[in-house]
Protein backbone atom coordinates (compact mmCIF):
# COMPACT_ATOMS: atom_id res chain seq x y z
CA UNK A 1 0.00 0.00 0.00
CA UNK A 2 2.66 2.39 0.81
CA UNK A 3 4.05 1.85 -2.74
CA UNK A 4 0.89 2.39 -4.35
CA UNK A 5 0.53 5.38 -2.42
CA UNK A 6 4.30 6.97 -3.15
CA UNK A 7 3.72 6.44 -6.62
CA UNK A 8 0.31 8.07 -6.88
CA UNK A 9 1.92 10.81 -4.97
CA UNK A 10 4.82 11.23 -7.46
CA UNK A 11 2.65 11.09 -10.06
CA UNK A 12 0.31 13.73 -8.57
CA UNK A 13 3.44 15.80 -7.75
CA UNK A 14 4.90 15.87 -11.52
CA UNK A 15 1.69 16.61 -12.86
CA UNK A 16 1.36 19.78 -10.56
CA UNK A 17 5.18 20.59 -11.38
CA UNK A 18 4.60 20.57 -15.39
CA UNK A 19 1.73 22.51 -14.84
CA UNK A 20 3.36 25.36 -13.16
CA UNK A 21 6.19 25.16 -15.69
CA UNK A 22 3.69 25.28 -18.49
CA UNK A 23 2.47 28.22 -16.85
CA UNK A 24 5.84 30.36 -15.90
CA UNK A 25 6.83 29.67 -19.62
CA UNK A 26 3.41 31.00 -21.29
CA UNK A 27 3.71 33.81 -18.61
CA UNK A 28 7.74 34.82 -20.25
CA UNK A 29 6.04 34.18 -23.50
CA UNK A 30 3.54 37.04 -23.06
CA UNK A 31 5.83 39.81 -22.48
CA UNK A 32 8.15 38.43 -25.71
CA UNK A 33 4.73 38.33 -27.75
CA UNK A 34 3.94 42.07 -27.14
CA UNK A 35 7.49 42.80 -28.50
CA UNK A 36 7.14 41.27 -31.40
CA UNK A 37 3.86 43.03 -32.14
CA UNK A 38 5.38 46.07 -31.72
CA UNK A 39 8.52 45.51 -33.86
CA UNK A 40 6.65 44.33 -36.49
CA UNK A 41 4.25 47.62 -36.23
CA UNK A 42 7.50 49.94 -36.50
CA UNK A 43 8.72 47.93 -39.38
CA UNK A 44 5.10 48.24 -41.40
CA UNK A 45 5.88 51.80 -40.44
CA UNK A 46 9.16 52.51 -41.77
CA UNK A 47 7.86 50.10 -45.30
CA UNK A 48 5.51 52.65 -45.56
CA UNK A 49 7.87 55.30 -45.70
CA UNK A 50 10.23 53.91 -47.85
CA UNK A 51 6.92 53.30 -50.25
CA UNK A 52 6.09 56.76 -50.08
CA UNK A 53 9.60 57.80 -50.77
CA UNK A 54 10.12 59.72 -54.30
CA UNK A 55 11.81 56.82 -57.16
CA UNK A 56 11.35 54.16 -59.82
CA UNK A 57 9.73 51.09 -58.70
CA UNK A 58 10.58 48.60 -61.45
CA UNK A 59 9.50 44.93 -61.27
CA UNK A 60 8.22 42.05 -63.31
CA UNK A 61 6.17 38.69 -63.26
CA UNK A 62 5.10 36.05 -65.20
CA UNK A 63 3.77 32.45 -65.75
CA UNK A 64 4.90 29.29 -68.22
CA UNK A 65 2.76 26.34 -68.44
CA UNK A 66 1.31 23.48 -70.64
CA UNK A 67 -0.43 20.79 -70.68
CA UNK A 68 -0.02 17.16 -72.93
CA UNK A 69 -2.83 14.35 -73.42
CA UNK A 70 -3.07 11.46 -75.22
CA UNK A 71 -5.94 9.20 -76.21
CA UNK A 72 -5.53 5.96 -77.87
CA UNK A 73 -8.35 3.71 -78.58
CA UNK A 74 -10.54 6.53 -76.88
CA UNK A 75 -14.20 5.03 -78.61
CA UNK A 76 -16.22 8.30 -77.05
CA UNK A 77 -14.50 10.91 -79.45
CA UNK A 78 -15.31 11.43 -82.68
CA UNK A 79 -10.82 11.16 -82.96
CA UNK A 80 -10.23 8.21 -80.96
CA UNK A 81 -6.08 8.37 -81.20
CA UNK A 82 -5.72 11.69 -81.00
CA UNK A 83 -2.79 13.81 -78.91
CA UNK A 84 -3.39 17.27 -77.62
CA UNK A 85 -0.97 19.80 -76.30
CA UNK A 86 -0.65 23.72 -75.59
CA UNK A 87 1.66 25.91 -74.00
CA UNK A 88 1.30 29.19 -72.66
CA UNK A 89 3.47 32.34 -71.81
CA UNK A 90 3.04 35.05 -70.07
CA UNK A 91 5.23 37.95 -69.13
CA UNK A 92 4.13 41.07 -66.90
CA UNK A 93 6.90 43.92 -67.04
CA UNK A 94 6.55 47.37 -64.86
CA UNK A 95 8.59 50.28 -64.45
CA UNK A 96 7.12 53.34 -62.48
CA UNK A 97 8.46 56.75 -61.63
CA UNK A 98 6.56 58.55 -58.21
CA UNK A 99 7.60 61.96 -57.66
CA UNK A 100 6.13 64.46 -55.62
CA UNK A 101 4.20 66.29 -57.99
CA UNK A 102 3.56 63.74 -60.62
CA UNK A 103 4.09 60.17 -61.71
CA UNK A 104 4.43 57.99 -65.04
CA UNK A 105 3.24 54.49 -64.56
CA UNK A 106 4.75 52.55 -67.71
CA UNK A 107 4.10 48.82 -68.03
CA UNK A 108 4.32 46.08 -70.88
CA UNK A 109 2.45 42.77 -71.78
CA UNK A 110 3.50 39.48 -73.46
CA UNK A 111 1.19 36.78 -73.85
CA UNK A 112 2.01 33.68 -76.07
CA UNK A 113 0.09 30.70 -76.64
CA UNK A 114 -0.06 27.61 -79.10
CA UNK A 115 -1.89 24.62 -79.12
CA UNK A 116 -2.04 21.16 -81.19
CA UNK A 117 -4.58 18.58 -81.87
CA UNK A 118 -3.20 15.51 -83.39
CA UNK A 119 -5.77 13.10 -84.84
CA UNK A 120 -3.06 10.18 -85.47
CA UNK A 121 -5.52 9.05 -88.67
CA UNK A 122 -4.02 12.17 -90.24
CA UNK A 123 -1.23 13.19 -91.74
CA UNK A 124 0.15 16.66 -91.56
CA UNK A 125 -1.31 18.12 -88.61
CA UNK A 126 1.46 17.42 -85.84
CA UNK A 127 2.22 21.09 -85.43
CA UNK A 128 1.73 23.20 -82.63
CA UNK A 129 -0.78 26.57 -84.09
CA UNK A 130 -0.42 29.72 -82.54
CA UNK A 131 -3.46 30.14 -80.63
CA UNK A 132 -2.52 33.39 -78.42
CA UNK A 133 -0.58 36.31 -79.67
CA UNK A 134 -1.02 39.22 -77.72
CA UNK A 135 1.84 41.97 -77.21
CA UNK A 136 1.07 45.54 -75.31
CA UNK A 137 2.75 48.29 -73.72
CA UNK A 138 1.05 51.49 -71.82
CA UNK A 139 2.25 54.49 -70.43
CA UNK A 140 0.46 56.95 -68.34
CA UNK A 141 2.00 60.15 -67.15
CA UNK A 142 -0.21 62.58 -64.72
CA UNK A 143 0.10 65.67 -62.99
CA UNK A 144 -0.92 66.16 -59.65
CA UNK A 145 -3.96 68.58 -58.98
CA UNK A 146 -4.04 66.98 -55.08
CA UNK A 147 -3.20 63.58 -53.56
CA UNK A 148 -6.23 62.02 -55.18
CA UNK A 149 -6.59 63.52 -58.75
CA UNK A 150 -4.00 64.08 -61.09
CA UNK A 151 -4.36 65.62 -65.30
CA UNK A 152 -3.31 62.98 -67.23
CA UNK A 153 -2.30 61.43 -70.45
CA UNK A 154 -2.13 57.61 -71.46
CA UNK A 155 -0.73 56.19 -74.47
CA UNK A 156 -1.70 52.42 -75.25
CA UNK A 157 0.19 50.26 -77.98
CA UNK A 158 -1.06 46.90 -79.05
CA UNK A 159 -0.07 44.01 -81.45
CA UNK A 160 1.13 40.95 -82.20
CA UNK A 161 4.30 39.39 -82.07
CA UNK A 162 4.81 35.94 -83.82
CA UNK A 163 1.78 36.67 -86.47
CA UNK A 164 1.67 39.77 -88.37
CA UNK A 165 3.69 42.20 -86.47
CA UNK A 166 1.97 45.52 -86.34
CA UNK A 167 -0.79 44.05 -88.66
CA UNK A 168 -2.99 45.33 -87.28
CA UNK A 169 -1.52 47.06 -84.74
CA UNK A 170 -3.08 49.78 -82.61
CA UNK A 171 -2.18 53.13 -81.05
CA UNK A 172 -4.27 54.52 -78.21
CA UNK A 173 -4.06 58.28 -76.94
CA UNK A 174 -5.99 60.04 -74.63
CA UNK A 175 -5.97 62.81 -72.23
CA UNK A 176 -8.46 63.53 -69.20
CA UNK A 177 -8.00 62.94 -65.32
CA UNK A 178 -6.74 60.06 -63.04
CA UNK A 179 -8.21 59.30 -60.05
CA UNK A 180 -6.01 57.70 -57.25
CA UNK A 181 -8.02 56.86 -54.15
CA UNK A 182 -6.31 53.63 -53.30
CA UNK A 183 -2.01 53.19 -53.64
CA UNK A 184 -2.64 49.78 -55.86
CA UNK A 185 -5.97 51.22 -57.44
CA UNK A 186 -6.24 54.13 -60.36
CA UNK A 187 -9.24 55.18 -62.64
CA UNK A 188 -8.49 56.61 -65.93
CA UNK A 189 -10.53 59.06 -66.94
CA UNK A 190 -9.82 59.93 -70.67
CA UNK A 191 -13.22 60.65 -73.00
Amino acid sequence: MKKYLCSLLLVGSSFCIQAQTVLELKQKQAPKKLEIKKLQGEVAALQAKIDALPGWRIGAFGTIGGSLSGFNNWYSRTAPNAAAGNIGITVNGYANLIQKGFFWKNSGTLNLGWVKLNDKSIKGDEDFETATDVFTISSLYGKRINKKWAASALMEYRTSIIDNFNDPGYLDFGVGFTWTPMNQLRVVIHP
